[in-house]
């Protein structure tokens, strides 16, 4: 089984989303420079996102999305499953009749696997992701620069 770029694409732009939009609406364009996904493809997830009240939207100038709940109330599977990606490893679609209308002999492990899958992406949340990410850039440090510099600055410690 493999998540196709539609869930990739979906819960990249949502991390993206959760990490810049604590005060202000986050753009599609922003989020389609940022992370180098098509802004029309971006356009069809978040309608499709927004259905499903993952995001609100806000319009007008300074208009863009904004997570429709906190970020930590937020699985990546509702993420993956309101962009229509089916979280399945079987062949059959889950319906037990791919060899002839009947069960193939290795239905029950793939079924598993799904059921495994599922279960991950619904115990990691999206406030879990963007955590991580943080974690992951390095912290702004406040030094003082030198006096014919001017005040204090925050580099990149």
């Amino acid at each position: 089984m493999r998540l196709t770029t539609k869930g990739r694409f979906a819960v990249t732009a949502m991390v993206d989303l959760a990490m810049r939009g604590d005060h202000n609406p986050v753009t599609l364009a922003g989020i389609s420079e940022r992370q180098k996904i098509s802004l029309s493809y971006l356009e069809q997830l978040f309608g499709k996102l927004r259905r499903n009240n993952i995001v609100s939207s806000v319009r007008g100038p300074g208009g863009g999305y904004r997570l429709a709940r906190p970020a930590a109330d937020i699985p990546i599977s509702e993420i993956i499953l309101a962009v229509d990606e089916p979280l399945d490893a079987t062949s059959c679609g889950g319906r037990g009749d791919c060899m002839d209308g009947n069960e193939c002999i290795t239905h029950e492990l793939w079924q598993g696997l799904t059921k495994t899958i599922y279960a991950y992406l619904a115990e990691v949340n999206l406030q879990e992701m963007v955590d991580a990410q943080k974690k992951e850039q390095p912290e702004a440090v406040n030094v003082k620069l030198s006096a014919n510099m001017g005040n204090t600055g925050v580099v990149a410690g």
